[in-house]
């Protein structure tokens, strides 16, 4: 077909439940993309925490090119070697011992609720079905997944929620303790809350949640589908906050910008999956689990997990020199490579703005909310480039107009 598209058919051709940027990328190499029209920008957005490795990396490229050329799909009627090389390294790399596979971090949470249900089901009886989950919370757009999310424009207009779901207030432990009975067979938590703000979990409070779930016989969930693989430079962000979930889900960085999404689990809890319990089309595709284990092992490398906070450090401070310049942020927080920058009153729910303030300056971020800019490049982004896009945001804001 000899046709160009642009960002006008998008509007055309595709549901409006997104609203993209005005550029169309074509092409990515490392933190760097290019556009339609040749124009360069560098990346701070990372496919929202997906691209840990960049665009193209190599070792990603060549098991996607080799397993390519191998074995694409079989279902899970038999299984394949890319999904056991991965589902043991996986296995080896954490406190798991079974791997689930899936397509992405709703569905890997979808199975996670669902295993936490049937567990208390089997072992307790079928009263102990709630879930305490937390207000600014967010674990996917599957109807479960969104329910237990702790924001309710995800929820309106679809009707009523599933029940047995309750949320507490995020880093709020007495707000925990209050939900928290008998009948709870989950604590479902984001370790650092990415779309709710980018607010790092205190360890007092993880710490309290896994005393709760003990007390309870309740499960403690771990959603790391952001905060994951490298992200807060260690593999897992559960292992820095020593403390330790029964079920954590995993996705985005998992495939490096591979579709791909993973639950993780002890014996103890798996061995209620029975056959036939819970399933996945495409979980374990061979062509996912063949670029996912390259990006684990080269994610997983002491030099790269190292290199997470010394870049962290250079982001927070160019964060303070523009904040320094500008008066335009309240707090600047995060965990390793997820970041955000809250912009104070003055700058009020400007984050949308600064997006596109920032393209044209040549600079692709995030917003978390209308008010907070997140940050979730590259795990291996350049210092060079880290400063010369921060030159850019620089540029960005001043554009801004705070009169509108």
């Amino acid at each position: 077909m000899d046709w160009t598209p642009s960002r006008e058919d998008f509007n055309h051709y595709m549901l409006p439940n997104y609203n993209p940027q005005a550029v169309v990328p074509v092409r990515g190499e490392g933190s760097r993309l290019w556009d339609q029209d040749g124009e360069e920008y560098i990346d701070f957005a990372g496919g929202i925490a997906v691209n840990a490795l960049g665009h193209c990396h190599p070792a990603l490229v060549e098991a996607l090119t080799t397993q390519g050329q191998q074995l694409w799909h079989l279902s899970n009627v038999y299984t394949n070697e890319p999904a056991l090389r991965l589902a043991r390294t996986l296995v080896e790399s954490t406190f798991a011992d079974k791997v689930f596979f899936s397509n992405s971090g709703g569905e890997a949470n979808e199975a996670a609720l669902k295993l936490a249900r049937r567990y208390a089901h089997d072992k307790f009886g079928a009263h102990k079905d709630r879930i305490v989950s937390f207000r600014r919370s967010f674990h996917g757009r599957t109807w479960f997944t969104v329910s237990v999310g702790g924001q309710e424009k995800y929820t309106q207009g679809f009707g009523p929620v599933p029940g047995g779901i309750v949320h507490g207030e995020y880093n709020n432990l007495e707000s925990a303790r209050e939900l928290v009975d008998a009948n709870t067979c989950a604590i479902m938590v984001e370790p650092v809350q990415g779309e709710g703000g980018v607010t790092p979990g205190d360890p007092a409070f993880l710490a309290g949640l896994r005393q709760l779930a003990d007390e309870y016989d309740a499960l403690l969930i771990f959603d790391e589908v952001q905060c994951g693989v490298g992200r807060t430079g260690e593999l897992y962000a559960y292992m820095g906050y020593g403390v330790t979930p029964d079920i954590l889900t995993s996705a985005k960085a998992l495939g490096g910008g591979f579709p791909i999404g993973a639950m993780l689990t002890t014996d103890k809890v798996a061995e209620v999956f029975v056959v036939g319990t819970h399933g996945s089309t495409y979980g374990g595709n061979p062509l996912a689990c063949a670029v996912a284990l390259a990006a684990v092992e080269t994610i997983g490398r002491p030099d790269v997990l190292a290199g997470v906070a010394q870049r962290a450090e250079i982001f927070r401070e160019e964060l303070e020199r523009i904040n320094a310049k500008y008066d335009c942020f309240a707090d600047i927080r995060g965990k390793g490579l997820l970041i955000g920058a809250e912009f104070n009153e003055r700058y009020h729910e400007q984050g949308r703005a600064t997006l596109a303030a920032a393209i044209k300056q040549g600079l692709m971020l995030l917003a978390a909310g209308p008010n907070v800019l997140r940050f979730a490049p590259s795990l291996i982004i350049p210092e060079d480039d880290i400063r010369e896009g921060m030159a850019k945001l620089d540029a960005a804001i001043g554009t801004l107009d705070l009169t509108s």
